[in-house]
């Protein structure tokens, strides 16, 4: 009955994507793609990890690049050999569901949640192309797993993992620079005073620290990425005014250098057509947009306080909301997203009062995490995505509670 449970499960995740893979293939390399795109095809054919050969970058969050690497090296820049490595990806995200909602409800209840989770038309189309939301919702899932099998067993070895996971995640989203300790504080509040929690915050720290090394020997300073301009382009004076009207913050203008610094992209373009390589100062590239992101604050608190109220709503918006890698058109976007996301919410609504209150308490204080997060950088769907398996399995202790008896007995 399990490998049944897990067929299932594959099948939900492989089929649907396999279709989409095949309609996009024209468009997976050419469009909504992630500039970790660059910094692998730079490593591939020039043994550096940077826009332009020979000037080693930190100008993004490293973990998708690295994923890419190995998939351009073996297999070459091809739209099905990055398709069907996300489709594993995303197949294995779905296993890891199904493993979390197993240990805390039942199988039947697990295949709901994974079947879910995975089905959401947001995810069918996002994961087959070039975004690396892909690995967040890999490492989320794990993380959550480890977290509560560190919790029930009292377990420093899966708060270990867990940490590992967790900073991982980190490398891939500098959002979750402060996961460590919101997962830290409830092994904290789950087990007592006990080295689960150091355990699990040193070996985020541990799996976080080459590439901070790496980018101060290489690049000049300690840091997670340089990308200092993406905070500032998302909490200036324009900001408000570009979302509301339907646009992006890469939308947000400013004038051309030299009145600001040459960013690393910038760069890689004149690079590519031609007028040699411009040695840029990353690290001050950090300051100067990092500076210019906290003067905002300071100086338009106000303005700060709308912005974040709208980027919790675009959040937590059930319709897709722009972003850079927006997620396609027509009936999909319009109609399916928001119908299925509504639903999702009212059931997960509705869970909190039906799962595990250990459950429970995680996936509040990571999904509040997030909306956080959303707050001090900007809000959208793409950003959001990678925990709603959380409103799944939540949604789930639902299905059990009105299915879980005639389920047993069959």
């Amino acid at each position: 009955m399990r490998r049944a449970h897990l067929w299932l499960v594959a099948l939900a995740a492989i089929v649907p994507r396999v279709i989409v893979l095949l309609h996009e293939r024209e468009k997976i390399l050419g469009a909504f793609t992630d500039k970790s795109d660059d910094f692998a095809l730079t490593f591939v054919h020039h043994g550096t990890f940077g826009l332009v050969p020979g000037q080693p970058s930190a100008y993004t969050q490293p973990l998708y690049g690295f994923f890419l690497v190995p998939v351009y090296w073996i297999f070459g820049r091809e739209w099905w050999s990055v398709g069907f490595a996300q489709i594993l990806v995303a197949t294995a995200t779905a296993f890891l569901v199904y493993a979390i909602g197993a240990r805390i409800l039942s199988r039947g209840a697990a295949v709901f949640a994974a079947v879910v989770s995975t089905l959401n038309p947001y995810l069918v189309w996002h994961d087959v192309h070039l975004n690396r939301e892909i690995l967040d919702q890999l490492l989320a899932a794990a993380i959550v797993l480890c977290v509560l099998v560190a919790a029930d067993r009292r377990s420093a070895g899966w708060a270990v993992a867990a940490g590992i996971y967790a900073g991982l995640a980190i490398l891939g989203n500098v959002r979750l620079l402060a996961l460590p300790v919101v997962l830290a504080v409830y092994l904290l509040f789950r087990t007592g005073w006990s080295w689960m929690p150091v355990a699990l915050l040193a070996a985020a720290a541990l799996a976080v620290a080459p590439w901070v090394v790496r980018n101060r020997v290489e690049v000049g300073c300690f840091a997670l990425t340089t990308d200092g301009r993406a905070l500032w382009k998302a909490n200036n004076l324009q900001t408000y005014s570009l979302l509301t009207h339907g646009k992006w913050i890469d939308d947000v203008k400013e004038p051309p250098p030299p009145a600001r610094p040459l960013t690393p992209e910038e760069a890689r373009v004149i690079y590519q057509r031609g007028g040699g390589k411009r040695k840029i100062d990353e690290c001050a590239n950090e300051s100067y947009y990092q500076h210019r992101a906290w003067v905002f604050v300071r100086d338009h608190p106000g303005a700060k306080a709308k912005l974040a109220g709208l980027a919790v709503r675009m959040e937590w918006d059930p319709r897709t909301t722009a972003s850079a890698t927006d997620s396609g058109r027509g009936v999909l976007r319009t109609w399916a997203q928001p119908l299925y996301t509504s639903v999702l919410y009212a059931l997960a609504i509705a869970g909190l009062f039906f799962a595990p209150r250990r459950f429970v308490g995680l996936a509040l204080l990571i999904l509040a995490y997030q909306t956080l997060a959303a707050m001090v950088f900007v809000g959208a769907t793409r950003y959001r995505i990678s925990t709603d398996f959380l409103l799944a399995l939540l949604a789930a202790a639902v299905f059990e509670r009105v299915f879980g008896r005639r389920l047993r007995r069959a």
